[in-house]
């Protein structure tokens, strides 16, 4: 089975950062912080859940656009240490900025990123030429929220690039990311952007705190007031299926909730493409399971990796479910996204030896 991994991409910064207060004293004016050394790594959603792929065995191509600058070439370097193909679908745009990413992720306290957008905004459906897709069985498209050509037009350009996966017989995969409210992102019709792409989408794996945003911002709003940062505290059991079925009705065959520390929540509609009964109106909470965690940069996109590597290889949903928790949180027990990331056997095999589940309040 061969997945291809198209969108954002971006060079991320990590510096190492001790035990601080709150991230306020970080960014007090005229003040000289004493920090480690950095950490360069490819981030976003093409490289972080494509390599996660790659690193658990699967046959996984990138499609996704980086200028012609140093940062470029260093984009595209990362990719080639990982295997030299990796780079091949890659496009090198003439002019243009490639994307970084400032990751300020202190322990104890949840990561913040400073984002420079570059090549992504410029990305196009034409970008990703018809023998791109040769062969290729399930197409994942990251961070559309972060590529201007992509939320523009309720999303025209997306749907178009989805029709044409589909033409060309490859089921399609979309993930999100949160939105700033005051970019020019955070002025689109997200509801009515969803309701355009979700019938093209096989399978919809957003996390809670950016679905919300999209599609019942009014609960959003009063979350992030009351709990500010940890808007999970506010989040129950019946919000998180009432998100799923509203997502389900708006198109999407299977839908994935990523919930944090708190796990996973997996719906289906009444078929899932190229599955049998056992994919049919299913429904379950997986919770994490047991990890040394050193840093969560990328967790969600391995997640992601591990659920799409399940759900071609073929198994139950609590199987695949519970392999994507197992994976996601095998990536957090280093800085970066994806050094962390076994071979898929390696992790069935812990699975078959009692992996120890968390807690989890939704279950």
């Amino acid at each position: 089975m061969s997945i291809a991994v198209a969108g954002h991409i971006c060079l991320d910064i990590i510096p190492t950062l001790g035990k601080v207060p709150d991230l306020g004293s970080l960014l007090v004016p005229g003040t000289l912080t004493e920090i480690g050394g950095a950490v360069l790594a490819t981030g976003g959603a093409v490289s972080n859940t494509g390599i996660a792929l790659h690193r658990l065995g699967l046959k996984v191509s990138l499609m996704a656009k980086v200028g012609d600058d140093d940062f470029g070439e260093t984009v595209l370097n990362i990719l080639r240490r990982q295997a030299p193909s990796l780079a091949d679908g890659m496009i090198v745009a003439p002019g243009e900025t490639t994307s970084y990413t400032l990751v300020i992720n202190p322990p104890g306290i949840d990561r913040t990123f400073l984002h420079c957008p570059g090549a992504n905004h410029t990305f196009r459906a034409d970008d990703i030429v018809p023998a791109n897709l040769a062969g290729i069985d399930l197409l994942h498209f990251g961070y559309p929220t972060l590529i201007r050509t992509m939320y523009q037009d309720n999303g025209a350009e997306m749907e178009m690039l989805f029709d044409r996966v589909h033409q060309a017989g490859a089921m399609t995969s979309l993930d999100m990311t949160c939105v700033d409210p005051a970019s020019e992102a955070g002025q689109v019709d997200w509801l009515q952007w969803l309701e355009n792409i979700l019938p093209s989408v096989d399978l919809f794996l957003p996390s809670i705190d950016e679905i919300l945003f999209m599609v019942n911002r009014s609960k959003y709003d009063e979350l992030a007031e009351k709990h500010g940062g940890d808007m999970m505290r506010g989040i129950d059991a019946e919000l998180v299926e009432q998100t799923a079925r509203t997502l389900i009705k708006l198109g999407a065959s299977v839908v994935v909730i990523k919930l944090g520390k708190e796990g996973l929540y997996l719906r289906t509609g009444d078929s899932v493409p190229g599955k049998g009964a056992a994919w049919s109106n299913a429904s379950l909470f997986m919770p994490c399971l047991d990890a040394t965690v050193v840093g969560t940069t990328g967790a969600g996109d391995c997640t992601i990796a591990g659920f799409l590597a399940g759900f071609v290889k073929g198994g139950t949903p609590e199987q695949v479910a519970e392999g994507a928790a197992g994976i996601g949180g095998l990536s957090t027990e280093a800085a970066d996204a994806t050094s962390a990331v076994p071979h898929w056997d390696v992790v069935q095999e812990k699975i078959s030896k009692g992996w120890k589940r968390l807690d989890s309040k939704f279950i």
